[in-house]
């Protein structure tokens, strides 16, 4: 795949530094101590198809800016998709009420540009660039794909998003910086039916790249219907769920949104700073076996997690949140930083420019062990194989529910009949503490991931090696 370490800067906002000096300026008029401006400009275009057909087809273009204003530990934010004079000033003043009006804390610091990280983003052409017919044309393999791949499968959705994310950040401090962030999700949905019974498979790809993604660079378009299908397909013949506390094994890769939902959240820094999450008083504490150790890494060339620079002008790094079972650190924004003295590591993200940064995860997922996975399935004479999540549920507590799209018995070390509608239901603490075996093969879930937090959408992944939970309780139905 071609590597390309950038992509045309394309000014949409024709503000000058001077400008943004003055935006600034503004902002901080109320006494607050940092202010901060982002510019956003995002092409779209969406194609869905469906009972054999295109129907709809769809492009669009958002563009706004936001203005932040943080004082203390309050945040002040005021946005518009009118970025006139009059327009900007009045969100500059919205955002500045946060403030009390008691400190002078002098004009904003001379802007200067920082250098992004060069070699995240894969898309040689953007998929925006590339003709609709292209893309109708890998939306028709992907449904021929699954439609004609067994008789049984009577009907095929398939959906295929791509946009081109301009931005700019300036802040009070004096950072500038800038970025342009392609993505593009191609996914499929099957319905298998047999004897009057109906299962769905779902199946994706995608990235930070163009259409390469899903030619020899990515992952193939046709293969996408096929593994919908096949999900579908091996459904029809799966048995009810066991009940009960058992061994469980997780899949490598689709089971990293266990690690994400049930960990990696609570390992966020503004749940800990506010500490609502129970691993506020656990930093330095051993959680987990010495074989667990758990990253975030926005930095991976053309995950869909991945960025050249947060949405707040931070370089990131590769995180290290549990390392051989003992918490390290906290994904942080800059303020939660500020307020737990820590340094920004490059986590702060926001869904658009109607929106304020959090602490987000990106990539994350468990480092790879020493065992082989047939290790790890051997060593359970009676229990339950987790082969893919479809989502759950987690409390600030550490407790959650998940369901089990395509899970498997285990009988004397070897996977056994199918099994459907299964249910998860633990601690994520049990769950560290319970991860008995890690294996050597860390692989990662489709590139299909959304994670939601207060509102906001970003794109993410997640990842695992097989794993094994020693003890864990299944629900059927």
């Amino acid at each position: 795949m071609k590597r390309t370490d950038h992509l045309s800067w394309v000014d949409h906002f024709g503000l000058s530094r001077k400008d943004m000096s003055s935006i600034l300026e503004t902002a901080l008029s109320k006494g607050a101590l940092f202010a901060e401006i982002f510019c956003e400009h995002r092409f779209r275009t969406s194609i869905h198809m469906e009972e054999d057909i295109i129907k709809e087809t769809g492009e669009s273009i958002s563009r706004g800016l936001g203005i932040r204003v943080i004082s203390g530990d309050r945040t002040g934010y005021g946005y518009t998709n009118d970025p006139t004079p009059e327009r900007i000033r009045a969100a500059a003043l919205t955002a500045a009420a946060v403030a009390s009006g008691r400190l002078n804390p002098g004009p904003p610091a001379p802007l200067r540009r920082v250098r992004t990280r060069p070699g995240i983003y894969g898309a040689g052409r953007p998929a925006h660039a590339s003709s609709l017919s292209a893309k109708i044309g890998l939306v028709r393999i992907v449904h021929d794909a699954a439609r004609f791949c067994s008789s049984k499968i009577q009907k095929v959705s398939v959906s295929f998003q791509n946009s081109l994310q301009y931005v700019s950040i300036a802040n009070s401090e004096g950072l500038e910086a800038r970025d342009v962030r392609p993505l593009v999700r191609l996914t499929c949905t099957a319905i298998a039916e047999k004897n009057g019974r109906r299962e769905i498979g779902f199946s994706g790809g995608g990235g930070r790249m163009g259409l390469e993604a899903f030619g020899s660079g990515g992952r193939e378009a046709a293969g996408i219907g096929r593994d919908a299908a096949r999900e579908a397909l091996i459904l029809l013949d799966a048995v009810d769920a066991p009940a009960g506390d058992m061994p469980v094994v997780l899949s490598p890769g689709h089971s990293g949104v266990l690690i994400h939902e049930a960990v990696g959240h609570l390992l966020e820094a503004d749940f800990n700073r506010k500490k609502t999450s129970v691993f506020w008083n656990k930093l330095g504490k051993s959680v987990a076996p010495a074989a667990v150790t758990i990253r975030d890494d926005p930095t991976i060339p053309f995950f869909r997690g991945s960025y050249a620079v947060d949405d707040e002008g931070t370089i990131p790094r590769r995180t290290t949140l549990i390392e051989k079972g003992v918490v390290v650190g906290f994904l942080q924004d800059r303020l939660s930083a500020r307020l737990m003295k820590r340094p920004p590591t490059g986590h702060g993200r926001r869904q658009d420019y109607g929106c304020f940064p959090l602490p987000r995860m990106a990539n994350s997922y468990i480092e790879r062990g020493e065992y082989a996975p047939e290790e790890i399935l051997k060593s359970v004479g009676r229990g339950f194989y987790v082969d893919k999540i479809q989502g759950g549920q987690v409390e600030d507590s550490g407790k959650f529910t998940f369901s089990v799209s395509l899970g498997y018995l285990i009988e004397n070390g070897r996977l056994g009949a199918p099994v459907r509608q299964a249910t998860l239901i633990g601690s994520n603490l049990d769950v560290l503490k319970g991860l008995v075996m890690v294996g050597s093969d860390l692989e990662f879930g489709l590139p299909t991931g959304t994670c939601s937090k207060e509102g906001q959408d970003v794109p993410v992944t997640d990842g695992c090696p097989t794993l094994k939970i020693s003890s864990i309780t299944v629900g059927g139905r």
